[in-house]
């Protein structure tokens, strides 16, 4: 698919990892609907890169469903959806105050897992009656996942498992959506710089910086944007995971 046919939702759109995403694909003619809870920042995003916003609730499952049409409207068709929504969930099964709140893990769970499923299969509805392009393709789904699917640290149980949910969904995915000419990859990215990031102390990110073996640095949005478009443009890329972290492997704290 080139970047200049894309259509894409965007999750997680306003900041991070989702907005590198869509300046990268609105840089070189795609058009982009974000999806995000920050009404402010998702605003300012959209009107910068000329495309569109919807205040989403990635977990309401009639929320998206109407705001995924809403887009496919306002974009004039949908054949990409990325996943890159997401909250970090952190916190001990056993911490200082005492176990953690069921509340705690379930509720990453259903941002990080639940909700990309959500987005992708209310995506996928659409794209499926799309007029098949090259090789039969209709749409590519890209999900986020993170290096914490594979080596969760203390302290993330509940953000591991989302993302290894999100892992382990890529290939059925991508096998049942086959036959409409769906594709399915998931990026797992390793330490990046993100807003989170920003407001650590310089020592904390030094040492992040540190931790990866080449580059010894942190990884920039604009190559995790590069490796979705990537995807999208490779249509042989289908049911895969691509690490994305300088070769860095979590340690247990």
């Amino acid at each position: 698919m080139q970047l200049n046919q894309v259509k894409a939702i965007v999750t997680g759109g306003a900041s991070g990892l989702g907005h590198a995403v869509a300046q990268h694909l609105a840089a070189n003619g795609g058009h982009v609907a974000l999806f995000d809870v920050n009404e402010e920042k998702g605003q300012a995003a959209a009107q910068a890169l000329n495309g569109h916003f919807f205040r989403t609730d990635v977990t309401s499952e009639e929320g998206v469903a109407a705001n995924v049409k809403a887009a496919k409207e306002a974009l004039g068709g949908l054949n990409v959806v990325v996943n890159c929504a997401g909250i970090l969930g952190a916190g001990r099964m056993l911490g200082k105050e005492g176990p953690m709140a069921l509340s705690t893990f379930s509720s990453t769970v259903m941002v990080n897992l639940v909700g990309s499923f959500n987005v992708a299969k209310a995506g996928a509805a659409l794209m499926q009656h799309n007029e098949a392009g090259e090789d039969g393709e209709r749409g590519v789904i890209i999900n986020t996942a993170s290096v914490a699917a594979y080596e969760g640290q203390i302290g993330q149980a509940a953000y591991s498992a989302s993302k290894g949910g999100v892992v382990a969904m890529t290939l059925p995915m991508a096998r049942e959506l086959s036959r409409f000419g769906i594709r399915v990859a998931t990026i797992a990215p390793g330490i990046f710089w993100t807003p989170m990031v920003d407001g650590m102390p310089p020592q904390v990110q030094e040492s992040l910086a540190a931790s990866i073996p080449f580059p010894s640095r942190l990884g920039k949005p604009d190559e995790f944007a590069n490796t979705v478009a990537f995807i999208l443009g490779n249509r042989y890329i289908n049911g895969e995971t691509i690490r994305l972290d300088g070769a860095v492997r979590l340690q247990p704290k």
